[in-house]
């Protein structure tokens, strides 16, 4: 999967407490979907990004939506060297709700 690359091969993706841990590149690899294609396809909308560019760090609010709908956030660092993440973090919640819905009235 082409998700992997984005990632260096020492990145560490989770989701906090251990709801999901991923090491390495070959680990996102195979939870990406590896050779395989997923039935649904899933695809990650971005409603607000941050990054600082002197720290490599940024956070970013998404949907993503594959077999099911997922509202979060996730603070992400780049390896400066490569360009290419080395750290992910992410929050989030399954919800039918659509972004406007999910999060209601917002000055954003």
């Amino acid at each position: 999967m082409k998700s992997a690359r984005c990632f260096a091969e020492g990145a560490i993706y989770m989701e906090p407490p251990d709801l999901q841990v991923y090491e390495g590149r070959a680990a996102l690899y195979a939870f990406f979907g590896g050779k395989e294609q997923p039935p649904i396809p899933g695809r990650m909308t971005w409603h607000h990004l941050l990054f600082d560019e002197a720290q490599q760090v940024g956070a970013g609010e998404y949907t993503y939506q594959g077999t099911r709908r997922l509202h979060g956030i996730v603070i992400v660092r780049v390896d400066q060297a490569s360009g290419v993440i080395s750290r992910w973090r992410e929050y989030q919640r399954a919800s039918p709700l659509t972004w406007d819905d999910f999060v209601g009235k917002s000055k954003f």
